[in-house]
């Protein structure tokens, strides 16, 4: 067998099998010809067992567990690995108790004891410590890697030139940066922030600082979250045209901090045509927001594969004209001109208040913006009437196109 890929939460092994697999793998490993191993979903209590599976053949280990397993056990583990698999290239474990400094001194002996020549990905849930940070860094053919900075940490000139993605958690400020200006990042396409401090600040100004020239050519999906309010500036993303998937999370919790507008709204349009997925705060909440029909007219029109999209807006916004007359263009004026028809399937609207007596028209609106819209995720029961209306009208056009009286849609 060359790769083992188990996701536990569905087939578990039954503790009765592990005891006779530890007798059989007591001279040689079980597996002598493993390359991968994939495991989803481990319970803490499979770590003593996860050796049986590796072998000097091993080139790929990547574990998931379901909650942060016992320190020291895992802690033992880790600072084995690099034996057991002493031409491992990948090496994945999330999440781990990252809290204290058991397991960064374990995974920072780990990575230190790796192969650093052939190591391509390194995304082990834990803090490194100093001379750990300096090697990492600093290797010519990593392509994945994780990292966590718990307080203000000073890095290396950072040399990546192989870098495909990045992930970042960081509970003090966003200072390490600046150990990015002036780095090779040109192949970097997938960066993901976990912020886990109260005061965010201007993050979004300082990684285009930081990124901008190196990154602006490869990067297509940039995610940002966070748990508390805050007010992002936007328009430091639009150096990013390539990117395909932008999400930033942010709380309504205390008080809605969505200051999104139409403005903001057809300038990110304008700006990455190629935008799939868009996800600005968490769940949409009741606050009235700032953009309106326009703001989705202008994704429609200039972000043709958009597919998934997640934004506050005006529901009041949607009741426009639908008998005879087009939905009004990105200009205000009527486009005369068939346009590709934008491939959005999946609209969140969360808590965004919804009228009853509004939502045929808001149902038919939608239609005429997004015609291949399928699933619109809520919690405010008044747009299960628009859902309802919107499943009613696809079964009408249905019926119209089958008897070959189809009128074109124009955005």
């Amino acid at each position: 067998m060359r790769e083992l890929r188990m996701d536990l939460s569905q087939e578990p092994i039954p503790s009765d099998v592990l005891s006779v697999l530890q007798l059989r793998a007591v001279n040689e490993p079980l597996l002598q010809n493993l390359k991968l191993l994939v495991l989803r979903s481990a319970p803490p209590d499979l770590i003593p067992f996860i050796p049986l599976f590796l072998s000097h053949a091993t080139i790929g280990i990547h574990i998931k567990f379901t909650t942060s397993p016992p320190v020291v056990m895992v802690a033992s583990m880790i600072i084995n690995l690099p034996t057991l698999c002493p031409h491992v290239e990948e090496i994945t474990l999330l999440p781990l108790a990252s809290e204290g400094l058991t397991i960064t001194h374990a995974a920072s002996e780990m990575l230190l004891a790796c192969n650093l020549g052939t190591l391509r990905s390194f995304q082990v849930d834990s803090a490194l410590t100093e001379e750990a940070r300096r090697v990492v860094y600093r290797l010519p053919n990593l392509e994945a890697l994780f990292s966590i900075f718990r307080e203000p940490t000073s890095l290396p000139a950072v040399s990546l030139p192989n870098l495909t993605r990045l992930d970042v958690k960081y509970q003090h400020d966003h200072d390490w940066l600046r150990a990015f200006h002036g780095a090779t990042l040109s192949k970097l396409a997938v960066v993901t922030f976990h912020a886990q401090c109260e005061r965010i600040g201007d993050f979004l100004e300082a990684f285009e600082a930081a990124l901008a020239t190196s990154a602006s050519a490869a990067l297509s999906r940039f995610v940002f979250r966070t748990s508390c309010s805050w007010n992002p500036s936007y328009y430091s993303l639009l150096s990013f045209k390539r990117l395909g998937e932008l999400v930033i999370e942010f709380s309504c919790r205390d008080g809605c901090s969505s200051r999104v507008d139409d403005e903001i709204i057809v300038t990110l349009a304008q700006a990455m045509p190629k935008l799939e997925i868009l996800q600005l705060g968490r769940a949409p909440c009741q606050v009235p927001s700032d953009v309106t029909v326009q703001g989705l007219i202008a994704l429609a029109h200039h972000c043709i594969g958009l597919s998934k999209l997640r934004i506050h807006f005006q529901t009041e916004s949607l009741i426009v004209a639908i008998a005879d007359e087009p939905v009004p263009s990105v200009s205000g004026s009527k486009s005369h001109h068939p346009r590709g028809i934008c491939a959005l399937t999946s609209l969140e609207v969360g808590n965004i208040p919804m009228p009853p007596q509004r939502s045929l028209t808001a149902a038919l609106t939608l239609l005429r913006i997004f015609p291949r819209l399928l699933n619109i995720e809520y919690t405010n029961q008044g747009w299960k009437s628009v859902v309802e209306t919107m499943s009613l009208s696809k079964r009408i056009d249905s019926f119209v196109h089958r008897s070959g009286k189809i009128r074109p849609l124009y955005i």
